[in-house]
C-alpha cells in the first residue's frame, strides 16, 4: 500500500519524502527480523522499540501527505488502521518480553 502510494507521488516529492516513508515502513519489518535472531529478549526488545519507532515516523510522513493533499483522507485511515494494528501488536508482544 506505502509502494502504490509513493508512485503516484509528484516525481519532486517521491525521492525525498516517498523514499523516506519507504525506508521507514521497510524498517519496520527489517527490526522485528534482525531482532528476532538475537541471543537474548532484552536484545529482541529493543529492535522492537526501533520497529515501534519507524511505525511512528511512517505515520507522520503519511500524515504529511494527507495535510498537504497528495493522499485522500479515507487512504490516510487505512494506512493508520493498519499502522495501529502493528503497533498494538508490537507493544503487546514487547509487554510479554518485559516480564
Amino acid at each position: 500500500m506505502i509502494l502504490k502510494i509513493v508512485k503516484n507521488l509528484p516525481k519532486e516529492y517521491r525521492y525525498e519524502l516517498g523514499s523516506q516513508i519507504i525506508r521507514s515502513t521497510f524498517s519496520i519489518i527489517l527490526n522485528i527480523a534482525e531482532g528476532s535472531g538475537k541471543a537474548s529478549d532484552k536484545e529482541l526488545n529493543r529492535f522492537i522499540e526501533i520497529a515501534l519507532g519507524s511505525v511512528n515516523e511512517t505515520l507522520a510522513g503519511v500524515d504529511v501527505l494527507k495535510d498537504n493533499g497528495f493522499i485522500m483522507n479515507n487512504e490516510f485511515s487505512e494506512v493508520y488502521q493498519k499502522l495501529d494494528s502493528i503497533s498494538s501488536q508490537l507493544g503487546g508482544f514487547k509487554k510479554q518480553l518485559d516480564k
